[in-house]
């Protein structure tokens, strides 16, 4: 039986202790989760998704990026571009993210667990870590990968500098169809204008 919208609440309760370990690891990523869980929710509202699945949702985005706990300072707050193995790496923030929600053993984190995962998959395939592609990425997880790239262009990093409104607008358009669901990418386009995780410039 899947867990209902309620225990997804009691999920989200007892793992904001996840949420905090990870703001005093790094503050910009769990700041970066706080927005990415609200844009993500504003995109889930507009398609309607049940209950249920707003749940797993929630606990997806506030939680998409834990696994950045296990990885090496040099290489998650390193302040340029990384080099290949560095890359890979990083990536496998998805998968140790995965574990961590799974070892929590509350009703409700598989499904959860599972969404962290995916993440970053593309829509097209060749993302990761599997490869999946199409509807075989959860939704949840396609929902999320568009806010998460959204906000990751929109806000200053030590890697980056902001881009405008515009500009990542462009870039998350000619994405669409090979990284993200072009459906989802319409409703994100017609949400954006009016959200309050709108880009100021």
């Amino acid at each position: 039986m899947e867990p209902d919208a309620a225990i997804y609440m009691v999920l989200y309760n007892y793992t904001k202790a996840l949420s905090v370990a990870l703001g005093y690891r790094d503050p910009l990523t769990r700041l970066h989760s706080e927005r990415v869980l609200g844009l993500a929710e504003e995109i889930a509202l507009h398609c309607g998704l049940p209950d249920q699945e707003l749940g797993i949702l929630r606990i997806g985005a506030a939680f998409h990026d834990v696994g950045k706990i296990g990885i090496p300072d040099a290489i998650l707050l390193k302040a340029s571009s990384f080099d290949e193995t560095e890359r890979k790496t990083m990536r496998e923030h998805c998968a140790i993210g995965e574990r961590i929600m799974k070892s929590t053993e509350l009703d409700g984190c598989e499904q959860a667990a599972h969404v962290i995962r995916h993440h970053h998959e593309y829509y097209a395939g060749r993302g990761y870590p599997d490869g999946l592609a199409g509807e075989n990425i959860p939704i949840c997880s396609r929902i999320i990968s568009i806010a998460d790239s959204y906000d990751a262009m929109a806000v200053t990093r030590p890697y980056h500098r902001a881009k405008k409104h515009s500009e990542v607008m462009e870039i998350l358009r000619e994405e669409a169809g090979h990284k993200h669901d072009p459906q989802l990418m319409r409703v994100f386009c017609e949400i954006i204008e009016h959200s309050g995780f709108k880009a100021e410039i």
